[in-house]
């Protein structure tokens, strides 16, 4: 598994809020949105990341992280596999503290470049699901 336990811990309660939630659009039925949802219940600022720029949950969205003209935490990836690794690429060059892929989208190559980059990593994992079961 990619991302323990300590290391899931730590992305939600001690890293800062703000989350860069890229494939965040406007489209309801995608898992992102309910996601995003779930990340602003528990205090976390949303930043959509989206080719369409939607403003999305009563946040402004961008083009791209490089576009995001403040820091970023964590970047929250739903994105297919094939895109994965250059959107942990580019949260590395934006200066983010960890990368969270999410259920089905792995990157092996990409979970080990970005680690050795001195980032917090976890893979294949949902925050959703993880941050009702911080207490």
């Amino acid at each position: 598994m990619y991302g323990d336990s300590a290391t899931v811990r730590s992305i939600l309660a001690e890293l800062g809020d703000t989350w860069a939630v890229v494939g965040l659009s406007g489209n309801t039925a995608r898992p992102a949105h309910g996601v995003a949802e779930v990340l602003q219940r528990y205090g976390k600022r949303i930043v959509p990341v989206h080719p369409k720029a939607e403003t999305v949950h009563g946040e402004r969205g961008y083009t791209s992280l490089s576009e995001i003209p403040f820091p970023v935490d964590v970047v929250d990836v739903f994105v297919n596999s094939d895109l994965a690794g250059q959107v942990a690429d580019e949260a590395v060059a934006i200066g983010a503290q960890a990368v969270w892929f999410q259920l089905g989208v792995v990157d092996e190559a990409a979970y080990e470049r970005t680690r050795a980059a001195g980032l917090r990593m976890v893979m294949d994992r949902c925050p959703a699901i993880e941050i009702p079961r911080l207490g």
